[in-house]
């Protein structure tokens, strides 16, 4: 089934951030228009207006969750710019943001996201979890030395990478043991061997 055509409009961006406040509260699985709508100071019929339907509402949410993370990646990616590559302190760099007790909220929504995405690939979670994947191998991938990014002990580094801060996050916000996890994470930084 496709979407209407969404209306793009200042109302449309109020409304996606105050939805998006809400989910962060309150997580994305059983989202339903009539609290949602009440809770933002709108209606069900406005949100599937502008929106095009409750999946376009979804992916919506989705898209702005993303965006954060793409964010981050993009400062972390300018900040570790050395000729020479720094997938380590990049890897810790990630982990000091993915542990604060800040980003528990975005993280869940990320692992809804991720999760659905699996369970449902044709609903309006297609792709997430994929695409995220993508995003931080994209990530870790540029912070590699240059001759190592493109061989294979380069991808299973920033994949083992990818794999530990993805393992030690379900964990985390399984347990909240942010010293547990993050010495787990620590531990394992000591074992990439192609990386400064």
């Amino acid at each position: 089934m496709t979407d209407q055509k969404t209306t793009a409009s200042p109302r449309r961006d109020e409304l996606l951030e105050r939805a998006y406040a809400y989910v962060l509260q309150h997580g994305l699985t059983d989202i339903s228009l009539r609290p949602l709508a009440a809770e933002i100071g709108s209606s069900p019929r406005v949100l599937l207006f502008l929106f095009g339907s409750k999946d376009g509402l979804i992916r919506a949410l989705l898209a702005r969750a993303r965006a954060e993370e793409v964010s981050l990646l993009s400062k972390l990616k300018d900040r570790s710019s050395t000729p020479g590559g720094n997938l380590k302190a990049v890897v810790g760099e990630l982990w000091l943001w993915i542990s604060a007790p800040e980003r528990r909220p975005v993280l869940t929504i990320w692992v809804e996201g991720y999760a659905r995405s699996l369970i449902e690939p044709a609903g309006p979670w297609a792709d997430f979890g994929r695409d995220t994947v993508q995003d931080w191998l994209s990530l870790l991938a540029s912070t590699q030395h240059p001759a190592v990014r493109d061989t294979e002990q380069g991808k299973t580094e920033r994949t083992l990478a990818l794999a530990v801060l993805r393992g030690a996050l379900l964990d985390l916000l399984a347990t909240g043991d942010t010293p547990r996890t993050t010495k787990a994470v620590t531990a394992q930084l000591a074992t990439l061997t192609c990386c400064a």
